[in-house]
C-alpha cells in the first residue's frame, strides 16, 4: 500500500480554530459533528490549561490531540506530576500518515523535559499505545446487583453506625464533593486529580450538545460526627414490566467514599430504594467491597471487567522512589525503552522507611520493557505472571518472586475517572 504524501499542517491550534477542532473530535469518535456557540464557550473554559493540537488539510481539522497537567497518586499516597493525554482522533480518511506517532513522541519528550514523572491515558483500543511505552496499570469492574436475591433486609431504614444519608442537590454536591474527592485520591493509588470543571459538568451546570443530560439523584453520607464521607450520583429508569410491577434499575454514575462505613451505607441505600430491583455499580475497583457487603455476594454479577488507566513511565528513578514498599528488598532492573526516554539499568533499594533508585552497572535481576514496568509500578500486575507470558525476562533465578514481594500491594490500584 502506497502512503499518501504528507501535505498536512500539523501544529497547535489557535483559539479561533477551537470550533473546528471540536467538530473533528466529534467526527473521530463517531458522534454528531455539530457544536453550538454556547458549547464552544463552555469548552473554551474547561480546556483552559490544555495543550491542543490539530492536523489540517486544506484548512480543515482532520485529526486532534490534547494533553494537560495532572497528578497521579502513587502507592503510599504521594502525588506525582503526570502528562494526561486525551481527545486523540484521526479521521478515517487520514489514517496511516504517522500522525499519532508524531504527536505522541513529541508530547512525551516535552513532558519529560517539563519534569513529569509519568504520562497517563484511558485507552479506547488496547493494541495502540503499548508501542509508545504505555502499559495497563489499573483495572475496572462493573457489577449488576440482583436486589431481591441479595439477602438484604428490604425494611432497611438507614445506617446503623449513627451516620445518616440525605438526598441533596447539585449545589450541595459542588460544595462538599471536591474536598471529599481530595481525601479519596490522596489515599487511593491510581487516582488522579480532577480539573476544575469536573463538578460543574457532573451536576449539569455545564452541558454539551450531542450529550444528553438526565438530572441524577445525589445522596450524601455523613458520619455520626457530621463529616461528609460519601457521595453517590445515580439515575433510575422507568420499567413497569407487564404494567403491574415496577422493575427499575438504578445506575450509578459515580460513587466516592473516604471510609468503609460510607461505602457500606451507600450501597445498602441503593439496594433499598423502593421499586429498584437491579443496581448497576458503574466502574469500580476490581477489589471493591460491594459483593461482600451483601449477604449473598453472588447477587452481584460481574458485567464488565477491563483494563482502565494506562501509564507511561518517563522517569524511572523518581517513579520508583515516589511509591512506598511494605517489605525491605533490593532489585536491579534492566529497562528497555525504544523511545530513549527512560531506559537504563537501575538499582532499587527499598524498605517501609523509603526507597532509593540509582543507575547501576550491577548485573540485572529482571529485564523488561518500560511498558511492563508501567503495569507493575502501581502494584497490580504480577511479575511472575508477566514472566510466564514472556513479557519480561528473569536474569537471576527467583528474581520474579522476589520482585512480586517487593512491588505488589494489598489494595489494588483504581482510577475512578475517565478523561
Amino acid at each position: 500500500m502506497t502512503r499518501r504524501p504528507d501535505t498536512l499542517d500539523v501544529r497547535p491550534i489557535t483559539d479561533a480554530e477551537l470550533p473546528d477542532w471540536m467538530r473533528a473530535v466529534r467526527t473521530g469518535f463517531l458522534r454528531p459533528p455539530t457544536v453550538t456557540d454556547e458549547e464552544v464557550a463552555d469548552r473554551r473554559a474547561t480546556l483552559a490549561g490544555s495543550r491542543l493540537a490539530g492536523a489540517f488539510d486544506a484548512g480543515r481539522c482532520v485529526a486532534t490531540f490534547r494533553s494537560f497537567p495532572q497528578e497521579l497518586t502513587a502507592v503510599g499516597g504521594t502525588p506525582v506530576p503526570a502528562d494526561a493525554i486525551s481527545n486523540v482522533t484521526v479521521w478515517p480518511t487520514h489514517r496511516r500518515r504517522g500522525l499519532l506517532t508524531r504527536w505522541m513522541n513529541g508530547d512525551l519528550a516535552d513532558a519529560k523535559e517539563r519534569g513529569d514523572v509519568v504520562a497517563t491515558l484511558i485507552a479506547a483500543e488496547y493494541p495502540i499505545y503499548g508501542r509508545f511505552g504505555f502499559g495497563p496499570a489499573t483495572t475496572c469492574t462493573e457489577w449488576t446487583v440482583d436486589v431481591p436475591r441479595s439477602g438484604l433486609d428490604p425494611r432497611w431504614a438507614g445506617p446503623e453506625d449513627g451516620g445518616r444519608i440525605d438526598l441533596v442537590t447539585g449545589d450541595e454536591v459542588r460544595k462538599v464533593g471536591p474536598e471529599l474527592h481530595e481525601r479519596l485520591r490522596r489515599a487511593q493509588p491510581g487516582a488522579v486529580s480532577r480539573l476544575g470543571h469536573w463538578w460543574e459538568a457532573e451536576t449539569g451546570v455545564v452541558r454539551f450538545s450531542g450529550e444528553p443530560w438526565t438530572e441524577p439523584f445525589y445522596a450524601v453520607y455523613r458520619s455520626a460526627g457530621g463529616r461528609v464521607e460519601g457521595l453517590v450520583s445515580y439515575t433510575a429508569d422507568d420499567n413497569w414490566g407487564d404494567g403491574k410491577q415496577p422493575l427499575n434499575t438504578a445506575s450509578v454514575r459515580w460513587l466516592i467514599t473516604s471510609s468503609p462505613a460510607a461505602e457500606r451505607a451507600l450501597w445498602h441505600y441503593l439496594c433499598s430504594i423502593d421499586w429498584v430491583v437491579r443496581v448497576k455499580s458503574g466502574w469500580r475497583s476490581p477489589d471493591d467491597l460491594l459483593p461482600h457487603l451483601l449477604p449473598d455476594p453472588r447477587a452481584a454479577a460481574v458485567t464488565t471487567q477491563a483494563d482502565w488507566l494506562w501509564i507511561r513511565i518517563l522517569d524511572v528513578v523518581r517513579a520508583l522512589e515516589a511509591r512506598s514498599y511494605d517489605v525491605p528488598g533490593s532489585l536491579v532492573l534492566e529497562v528497555a525503552d525504544r523511545s530513549g526516554l527512560a531506559g537504563g539499568r537501575f538499582l532499587l533499594e527499598a524498605s517501609p522507611d523509603g526507597a532509593s533508585c540509582t543507575p547501576t552497572t550491577r548485573s540485572a535481576d529482571l529485564a523488561l520493557d518500560v511498558s511492563e514496568l508501567a503495569s507493575l509500578w502501581l502494584g497490580d500486575a504480577s511479575v511472575v505472571r508477566l514472566a510466564a507470558l514472556g513479557r519480561l525476562r528473569e536474569e537471576r533465578a527467583g528474581a520474579a518472586r522476589k520482585a512480586d514481594a517487593l512491588l505488589r500491594t494489598s489494595v489494588r490500584p483504581w482510577c475512578p475517572d475517565l478523561f
